[in-house]
C-alpha cells in the first residue's frame, strides 16, 4: 500500500489574470525540469488543498496546481460570471503556455476528471497522459440520484440537513430550489443554503463519513465556493452541449496512456459512471478499489494513484 509523498513546499506561486474580471491562483512544486503534471480539482470550486501536491515524486515531476475560477485564492471568489468549463480549459492552456510546457500528464478527480476528459478532448497534443479518479460525466442522471433521489435512501440522516433547507412545495426540483437561494440577494440565505449543499457532499464522501470533512465544508468560503459554482455549472449541463459529450469524444484520447481509479461504494460519483467510460475506453487501465467511497483521501484510492504516478515516472525514465 502506498502512500503521499511528504509535505512539500511550492518553489513558484502567484496570480494569472485570465479574464477581465477573473484572476487564477497557481503554485508550482517538485522540480521545475521534471516530468510536467497538471492537477485539476474537483467540485467545480473546490479548491487546492496542500495534501494535493503529494501524489507525485518531486524529485521526478513539475507539478502545476490552480485554482479554478472563483476557488481558494482565486479571484472574485465565488464568482459565477465567465465561469465555463471551457473557460477553465482556456485557463489551463494559458498556464502551460506561460510556463512553456509542451506536453503533460492531466490529474483529475471527480469534477477534475471531468475537465481533464474535457481538456484532453479539446487538446489531445498537449497531454502526456491522463490519471482519473471518482469518475463524474455531470448527466442528468447523476445529478440527480445526488441532489433528488438516490443518495438519500443510502444516507438518510444527512440527507435531512439538504432536503430540509428546502420548503416541501419546492422539493420536486432541488437544484433549481438551491440555485434560486445561492444566487439571491439575502447573505443569510445565501451562506445557509451553501453550507447545507456543502456539507451533503462532505458527508457523503468517505465509505466512513468524516467528522473533519463535514467541518471543512462548514467554512463560509468553502461552502460558498462549492456550493455556487457547482450549482451553476450543473444547472447549465456544465456547458456541454450534448448529454453524453465525454462519451461521445472519447475516440480522441484512446491513444492516450490513462488510468481511472474508481472505489466501488463511491456514493458521490458511482461506479456506474466508471464502468461506462471503462467500455468505451477499453485501452485505459481501470481499477476499482473494493473498500472506498469517493475521497481522494482514502487509502486505498490514495495508493492506487500514487502507484500510478510512479509507473509513469518509471516510463519516463527507460
Amino acid at each position: 500500500m502506498k502512500t503521499l509523498y511528504p509535505e512539500i513546499e511550492p518553489f513558484d506561486s502567484g496570480m494569472l489574470k485570465v479574464s477581465d474580471i477573473h484572476e487564477v491562483h497557481y503554485e508550482r512544486c517538485g522540480n521545475p525540469d521534471g516530468i510536467p503534471v497538471v492537477f485539476l480539482h474537483g467540485g467545480p470550486g473546490g479548491g487546492l488543498l496542500p495534501m494535493y501536491r503529494r501524489f507525485f515524486d518531486p524529485k521526478a515531476y513539475h507539478i502545476v496546481l490552480f485554482d479554478q475560477r472563483g476557488s481558494g485564492k482565486s479571484t472574485p471568489h465565488a464568482e459565477l460570471k465567465e465561469n465555463t468549463t471551457w473557460d477553465l480549459i482556456n485557463d489551463i492552456e494559458s498556464l502551460r503556455e506561460k510556463f512553456g510546457i509542451g506536453k503533460w500528464f492531466v490529474f483529475g478527480g471527480s469534477w477534475g476528471s471531468t475537465l481533464s476528459l474535457a481538456y484532453a478532448e479539446t487538446h489531445p497534443d498537449r497531454c502526456s497522459g491522463l490519471i482519473l479518479r471518482g469518475i463524474f460525466l455531470t448527466r442528468k442522471k447523476e445529478l440527480d440520484w445526488f441532489y433528488q433521489y438516490g443518495a438519500s435512501e443510502i444516507f438518510p440522516d444527512f440527507w435531512e440537513r439538504y432536503r430540509d433547507e428546502i420548503p416541501e412545495a419546492e422539493r420536486g426540483d432541488f437544484m433549481t430550489a438551491y440555485y434560486k437561494r445561492l444566487t439571491g440577494d439575502d447573505e443569510a440565505v445565501r451562506l445557509s443554503a451553501a453550507r447545507a449543499w456543502s456539507v451533503w457532499e462532505g458527508s457523503t464522501s468517505k465509505l466512513l463519513p468524516s467528522a473533519d470533512l463535514m467541518e471543512h465544508w462548514e467554512g463560509a468560503h468553502e461552502a460558498l465556493q462549492l456550493a455556487r459554482i457547482e450549482c451553476h455549472y450543473f444547472m447549465n449541463n456544465s456547458f456541454f452541449p450534448t448529454e453524453d459529450y465525454l462519451i461521445e469524444n472519447v475516440e480522441k484520447i484512446r491513444h492516450l496512456p490513462t488510468v481511472i481509479v474508481q472505489g466501488r461504494y463511491d456514493v458521490v460519483c458511482p461506479i456506474t459512471s466508471a464502468w461506462e467510460l471503462h467500455k468505451a475506453f477499453p485501452e485505459a487501465e481501470f481499477i476499482v478499489v473494493p473498500d472506498a467511497g469517493h475521497s481522494v483521501s482514502e487509502p486505498g484510492i490514495t495508493s492506487a494513484l500514487v502507484d500510478a504516478m510512479d509507473k509513469f515516472k518509471e516510463k519516463a525514465a527507460v
